[in-house]
């Protein structure tokens, strides 16, 4: 870990931003024992951040630090409760020496362990079940073998590469897609180039999109990746909205074409009237994949776990590649 330089019989002041209806982090006594907290909300954060060296990110979707930059005078570091930092990044902040940290590891399991009941939900047809129930109907059907079915998953991080544990563990082919290819990857076996993602698409039962928010990333299955799968094919998105052309893929599910489990979309909540409410092989669930029970605490600990590290002088944890949007390696 990189060593830095504080006076260790100070205490820090850590600027703490939160959002009406959000619950706090847990363990805040704790915290006030290691530091002077400065809790605000994104009105407020220009006023709170003068002479603070810390800011917690608890707020996962403000983008309030770019108006209140001017205010951040002695801040050193930056962590974000989440696993994306899509919208904490801007030009001022990549370009500085502060380091961002994110919720690395917290969601890896949780997200994967809902990618599975997607895919269990899809090829045992528990949607239509459930249907035929509450209609009354008793339809003796068959259903599809999860075993040896192809899956791509599109992102190769932590939570990429606990899905594709998973997945294989109950027998289905996988693959992953990503900035660095390789043939003899320990988690994916081969991971192929995700810049050219609509050469791999032909024969996939099964897309994951759990990529990370970058520009390069943004609109990465549009209307000729889409185009490439084969009819039948199942989109899973819990990565970002952003990642996938919402009004192309809508289009080919309205066509019976592909079906979805959509975790995240681009305007959070789905507006009133969307066709993806009501689409027969849409099924839309709110940014939850990875909000499993005790999901705060384990937040606030790996934070103030962190914040111990910091204090001895060492960095708290794997560093934000600033320039790319996530933690690389």
């Amino acid at each position: 870990m990189t060593q830095h330089h504080r006076d260790p019989a100070t205490r820090p002041a850590v600027v703490l931003l939160t959002a009406g209806g959000v619950a706090p982090p847990a363990h805040l006594d704790e915290l006030r024992g290691l530091a002077e907290v400065r809790q605000c909300t994104a009105d407020t954060l220009a006023e709170a951040l003068p002479g603070a060296e810390v800011l917690l990110v608890w707020d996962i979707f403000s983008d309030a630090l770019a108006s209140a930059w001017h205010a951040a005078d002695a801040l050193r570091w930056v962590h974000v409760a989440a696993a994306g930092v899509d919208a904490l990044l801007f030009d001022e902040l990549r370009d500085s020496d502060v380091l961002v940290t994110n919720a690395r590891g917290v969601f890896d399991g949780p997200i994967a362990e809902y990618v599975l009941a997607c895919v269990l939900a899809h090829d045992k047809q528990l949607h239509r079940t459930e249907a035929l129930q509450r209609a009354g109907e008793w339809h003796h059907r068959e259903t599809t073998r999860v075993a040896g079915r192809r899956a791509l998953v599109v992102g190769t991080g932590g939570i990429g590469r606990a899905t594709a544990r998973l997945l294989r563990a109950v027998g289905m082919n996988v693959r992953g897609a990503g900035r660095r290819p390789s043939d003899d990857d320990e988690d994916f076996g081969v991971v192929l180039d995700s810049a050219r993602l609509a050469d791999h698409l032909g024969d996939v039962d099964h897309l994951v999109m759990v990529a990370p928010l970058t520009e390069a990333t943004r609109g990465m299955l549009g209307e000729v990746e889409l185009a490439a799968l084969p009819d039948g094919a199942h989109v899973i998105n819990v990565g970002r909205g952003q990642l996938v052309d919402q009004e192309a893929l809508t289009s080919e599910i309205a066509a019976g074409r592909l079906s979805a489990h959509l975790d995240v979309l681009v305007v959070e909540p789905l507006p009133d009237g969307d066709p993806l409410w009501t689409l027969d092989g849409a099924h839309i669930s709110p940014h939850m994949s990875g909000d499993v029970e005790g999901w705060r605490d384990t937040l606030s600990r790996q934070f103030l776990d962190h914040l111990q590290t910091w204090l001895r002088g060492a960095e708290p944890g794997p560093a934000v590649d600033k320039g790319r949007g996530y933690v690389s390696g």
